[in-house]
């Protein structure tokens, strides 16, 4: 089971990835298991030299008890120390951004993966939707014509 953050990469150019565990209750660990969670709108901040994830929405487990928690209460995130000293220095001087890009499992432990990244201006949003375009016609391009002539990598003729 992975939850993808899709519009991570979209909105951010994304610089260096660390991963990360996460402390969650029991119930939380349940739900993400039947995939209800989503960390669309969420992004993690450095506290008291502590890293958390901030609105991050778990839905709550049905076969919980009555004491449910918070749906998008903030949740520690569990790295070294030199990793939060590196983090911290690049989000207070450089001005990034830690956001989350992918939840997962490994070997049964939940695991989050953050992104450093910079945010992305308007014109270079458009630049990856123009780019993405011209890939996806390039793509149908060569699915529909099935028969090309390459010299070095390149398309010289194609036939029919």
């Amino acid at each position: 089971m992975e939850i993808i953050n899709r519009q991570a990469k979209f909105n951010y150019f994304i610089e260096d990835t660390f991963e990360c565990g996460i402390e969650l209750l029991g119930q939380e660990v349940k739900s993400i298991r039947q995939g209800s969670c989503n960390i669309k709108d969420s992004y993690a901040v450095i506290r008291n030299n502590e890293v958390f994830i901030i609105n991050m929405f778990i839905k709550k487990y049905q076969e919980a008890s009555v004491f449910a928690t918070e749906e998008t209460r903030r949740r520690k995130l569990l790295l070294h120390k030199k990793e939060i000293k590196l983090l911290k220095e690049k989000v207070e001087k450089e001005g990034y951004t830690l956001v989350p890009l992918k939840l997962y499992f490994k070997n049964n432990v939940l695991k989050v993966l953050i992104g450093l990244g910079k945010g992305k201006k308007n014109y270079d949003k458009r630049e990856t939707l123009k780019e993405r375009d011209i890939k996806r016609r390039i793509e149908t391009e060569l699915k529909n014509n099935w028969f090309y002539i390459y010299k070095n990598g390149k398309i010289l003729d194609r036939g029919w």
